[in-house]
C-alpha cells in the first residue's frame, strides 16, 4: 500500500500547486509578437545558420585592402595595411579568433599587436598580453585608451584566442549630436571581459575620445600594427530586436477567460 499512498499524496500536492494558477489573473501586455526566426546553432566551432561568414580559411573575398595579407594553413596573416569588410554593419554579434606570432618577440605594444575596429572606428584591442606588461587600457580586450578588460584571459603565443562581441551602435540626432552611445559586451576565450560597457567615443591614441556623427552602418576593420597576427573563423550576425505591435492596452484575464482592465 505504501507506493499507492505516495502516489495519492503526490497527486494531491500537484493539484494544490495548480489550483492557484487556475484562479490567478494573467497579465497580458497587449502586444502581438512576430514569431522569432529559427536559427540553427553552429556545431564543432561552425557559424550559426544566419551568420555572414567573413573568413572561413579559404579566401579574403569579403574584405578590401588585402593585397599584402596572405593565407597560411587556413589562417589570414596580417600584412601591410588595414583591411575592411566590403559589407557595412550596425548592431551586430562578431566572432573572431586570433593568434599572436611565435616565437614571441618585442614587448608591450610591440608584441602581437592588432585591433578589431567596430564600425571602422571603435577598437577592441588585440595584443599578445600573455606575460607581457603594457598600459592596462591598451592590453588585449581593452577598449583602447578607455578601459582595461575586467580580466586578462589571453592564451600563450601560438594558441588561439577567441573574441565573441555584442555591439550596439551609437545613434545620432539629425543635427549631428549624440542621441545614444555605443555599448559593447565582449567575451575572451569564454570569459566576460567587457560587460555592456558604454563607450565614451572613438578610440584614438593621441587625444580624448569623442563622438562624431557617422553612418548607421560601417565596415569592420582589422588593424595592421606591424606584427604578423593570424586570424581565422570570422563571422558576424546582424542584430534586430524582437518585433511586435501594440494592438491594445495591457489587461488581465482570469482563470475563466474573462478580461478586465488594469487598476490604475
Amino acid at each position: 500500500m505504501k507506493p499507492m499512498n505516495q502516489t495519492i499524496l503526490c497527486s494531491v500536492a500537484l493539484a494544490a500547486s495548480i489550483a492557484p494558477l487556475a484562479s490567478a489573473d494573467e497579465y497580458l501586455n497587449g502586444i502581438k509578437w512576430q514569431p522569432p526566426a529559427v536559427v540553427t546553432p553552429g556545431e564543432e566551432n561552425k557559424p550559426p545558420s544566419d551568420a555572414i561568414v567573413l573568413f572561413d580559411g579559404t579566401d579574403l573575398s569579403a574584405w578590401k585592402g588585402t593585397d599584402n595579407w596572405k593565407i597560411v594553413d587556413g589562417a589570414a596573416v596580417s600584412g601591410k595595411g588595414d583591411i575592411r569588410t566590403k559589407e557595412a554593419f550596425g548592431d551586430c554579434q562578431v566572432h573572431i579568433e586570433w593568434s599572436a606570432p611565435t616565437p614571441a618577440t618585442g614587448r608591450g605594444q610591440g608584441r602581437g599587436n592588432s585591433g578589431l575596429f567596430l564600425m571602422d572606428t571603435y577598437e577592441l584591442q588585440i595584443l599578445d598580453s600573455y606575460d607581457n606588461e603594457t598600459y592596462h587600457d591598451g592590453q588585449a580586450g581593452a577598449i583602447y585608451k578607455q578601459t582595461p578588460p575586467q580580466v586578462n584571459a589571453t592564451r600563450p603565443p601560438g594558441q588561439w584566442n577567441v573574441y565573441d562581441v555584442i555591439w550596439t551602435a551609437p545613434r545620432f540626432n539629425e543635427d549631428g549630436s549624440l542621441k545614444s552611445p555605443a555599448y559593447i559586451t565582449a567575451l575572451h576565450n569564454g570569459v566576460v571581459i567587457q560587460n555592456h560597457y558604454e563607450l565614451k567615443g572613438d578610440t584614438p591614441y593621441h587625444r580624448p575620445a569623442e563622438y562624431k556623427q557617422h553612418a548607421d552602418r560601417l565596415p569592420i576593420r582589422l588593424q595592421d600594427h606591424g606584427n604578423p597576427v593570424r586570424f581565422r573563423n570570422i563571422w558576424v550576425r546582424e542584430l534586430q530586436p524582437a518585433q511586435g505591435e501594440q494592438v491594445r492596452e495591457p489587461y488581465l484575464k482570469d482563470g475563466k477567460g474573462n478580461e478586465k482592465p488594469l487598476e490604475k
